[in-house]
């Protein structure tokens, strides 16, 4: 026998109560959506482009994934280097978030029947989860970037929450402090409802 056998077994932990997210905050975890491509240009200059890719859709809302790229041109050292530091301080689009909320990257969206929300509206631990909300709401997860001397990357996740109800659907951008005025395209409603028939329960 050595030191190590026989030893008691350690108690069990009791187990929290399951923590579940608001279906407006996020989509659901125990399904696997329809996707469709996208693939829309929402800015494009030189040096600089905008662009959606593509939506998963769940049954009550949809994750829309928005990417960008800023590539270097004329720019000299110290131009590429102040550029870069306003890239990566962008801070969480939303007033009392940058120091002039209107330069800040900015969504939006617009409903067919004429509602809108942006992300500026509801941002992940701005609520407990209990409240009730009434849509629509635009929530910005996931944002992060990437860069090097020629090149900085970034990426968004938007949760759009209700899923419309048909008609076309209005995605809005402005992202003053990187030259871009407000842009949108639309999206297909009915292509969106169709997808998301094809979101299964695990």
């Amino acid at each position: 026998m050595t030191f190590f056998q026989d030893l008691p077994e350690p108690p069990e932990r009791p187990r929290p109560p399951r923590h579940v997210m608001p279906e407006w905050l996020g989509p659901p975890s125990n399904e696997l959506p329809g996707v469709i491509h996208i693939g829309k240009f929402l800015h494009r200059a030189p040096g600089f482009v905008m662009a959606v890719k593509s939506a998963e859709v769940y049954s009550n809302g949809c994750s829309v994934d928005v990417v960008w790229c800023v590539r270097r041109t004329s720019e000299s050292d110290r131009e590429w280097a102040a550029g870069n530091a306003r890239f990566f301080r962008q801070p969480p689009p939303g007033p009392g978030y940058a120091e002039d909320p209107e330069s800040a990257l900015l969504f939006g969206a617009e409903f067919p029947d004429g509602r809108k929300t942006t992300s500026t509206h509801i941002r992940p631990g701005m609520f407990d989860g209990s409240e009730t909300v009434t849509g629509p709401v635009l929530v910005a997860n996931g944002q992060g970037g990437s860069g090097n001397d020629d090149e900085l990357t970034g990426a968004a996740r938007l949760w759009l929450w209700p899923l419309p109800a048909g008609g076309g659907l209005r995605l809005v951008v402005q992202w003053k402090e990187a030259g871009m005025d407000e842009q949108s395209i639309m999206l297909d409603g009915g292509q969106i409802a169709a997808a998301a028939l094809l979101a299964q329960q695990y």
